[in-house]
């Protein structure tokens, strides 16, 4: 089974998504199995495709939709599945909300990635099996 982390990617904003998929992609073992920018691709893929994922990067601001409600279907995801937050606005308020949809961690676009390269790293880091380096 494969090892690498299989990341889904909601983000509008197509240079920031192709950044942050290059980044995820050569930094930590991560594979990208789809991405959208708008709130009902991004519901349908993550229902329709269930075992097909271990982490949802969500943008909340989107041309179409919002990434609240995106991370309100994501409520009855599997165990092991998680859903983190990569905004502009992560605001104390923002962050309790997300809080509320069972969100497992949010990020500032501007000055967290590295903290979401090191979230991504030990989710990765999850999966091996023990012994496997």
């Amino acid at each position: 089974m494969d090892s690498r982390l299989q990341t889904y990617v909601v983000e509008d904003n197509p240079t920031i998504r192709e950044n942050l998929i290059g980044t995820l992609e050569e930094l930590t073992c991560t594979t990208v199995v789809g991405f959208t920018d708008n709130e009902q691709q991004a519901r349908d893929w993550l229902r329709d495709h269930a075992d097909e994922w271990h982490l949802a990067i969500v943008d909340l601001f989107l041309k179409q939709g919002s990434g609240l409600g995106i991370l309100q279907a994501c409520q009855s995801r599997k165990p092991g599945q998680t859903v983190v937050v990569l905004s502009n606005y992560a605001t104390p308020d923002i962050r309790r909300r997300c809080a509320e949809f069972g969100v497992d961690a949010v990020f500032d676009k501007s000055n967290e990635i590295d903290a979401l390269v090191d979230f991504c790293i030990r989710q990765a880091a999850a999966l091996r099996p023990p012994g496997d380096a």
